[in-house]
């Protein structure tokens, strides 16, 4: 599914017309690719519309914003309510929301310091990002050729949208080699992430996720998939995962806002598990979805009704 054609973007504190919300092509963000985004997502549930975990989201992108050096002229809960005013007027009971802070119309050159910081807050239907199908049956993927960054080169912490060039290549490479998705290595040669998802390995009854420190993204829903998976009684680790034991592994699944909680079935052709979605999967994917769409207790304050 396209970017819907009309529509209200929120800019800058203003609401426009979809068609009309454009920057300039000497814009520094268009150069540099100097800006930090968030993609959340707000689910219909028998009480109302509800943005989930709004709050994290909208630390982690004033976070990013922060370590670019990105003075945000507007705060957090500005920020919030401006994401909850866009998608009631957009008129959406359920969507994707796409915040993002940019670089915009101002001098020439590297040096962000004379291009002003600007805001602005997207929203629209999005379904399963790699497909309804693939959230039942699972999705084939490969390990990229390309390597996720090394430490202190570009800020993994940041949700910036310069590190989705990396994700770019992995997605691409995927996609012309006949598979759904990529799963990159650090550089040091342990499993990272997919190309905008985090990954989990289940082994023997025990679920392993890479650390931060593998160049992953300090994703919010695998904090969710954790927190629930160890309120389900399972054993969660975050540790270095070896390339060699995802061929292995008893179950996989990527997570993240766009994928939610999808299975994985094979790796380079090599099948997993029984090559279906496994229990341990199915039942973290089935509890998140409890959740998330009100049918579950929501025990942990992850909903804000809109």
């Amino acid at each position: 599914m396209g970017f819907p054609s009309a529509g209200k973007i929120w800019m800058n504190g203003s609401l426009v017309d979809w068609a009309d919300a454009k920057i300039h092509v000497a814009s520094h963000v268009i150069h540099y690719g100097s800006a930090v985004f968030e993609g959340a997502r707000c689910y219909a549930t028998p009480k109302g519309s509800a943005c989930f975990r709004l709050d994290a989201h909208t630390t982690r992108l004033y976070n990013s914003a922060k370590i670019y050096r990105m003075q945000v002229p507007f705060g957090p809960e500005a920020m919030n309510q401006a994401i909850i005013d866009t998608i009631k007027a957009n008129n959406l009971k359920a969507c994707y929301i796409r915040p993002l802070i940019y670089r915009g119309y101002g001098e020439p050159g590297v040096s962000p310091y004379g291009s002003p910081v600007d805001v602005a807050i997207l929203c629209w239907e999005w379904g399963a990002y790699l497909g309804a199908e693939a959230l039942e049956k699972g999705v084939a993927v490969r390990i990229s050729s390309w390597n996720r960054v090394a430490p202190n080169t570009f800020p993994t912490m940041a949700k910036a949208s310069a590190n989705y060039a990396s994700s770019q290549l992995i997605k691409m490479e995927a996609i012309a080699d006949g598979y759904a998705e990529g799963i990159a290595l650090d550089v040091n040669g342990f499993v990272s992430e997919g190309s905008a998802q985090n990954l989990f390995v289940v082994r023997d009854g025990v679920i392993r996720t890479p650390p931060l420190y593998a160049s992953v993204l300090p994703g919010i829903t695998r904090d969710s998939i954790i927190a629930v998976a160890r309120d389900l009684g399972y054993e969660v680790r975050e540790e270095l995962v070896q390339r060699e034991s995802l061929y292995v592994a008893d179950e996989m699944f990527f997570s993240g806002t766009a994928a939610e909680v999808t299975p994985i079935t094979s790796v380079d052709r090599v099948v997993i598990g029984a090559g279906t979605c496994g229990p341990v999967t199915r039942a973290v994917q089935k509890r998140f979805f409890e959740i998330i769409d009100g049918d579950a207790p929501d025990t942990h304050g992850w909903l804000r009704y809109i």
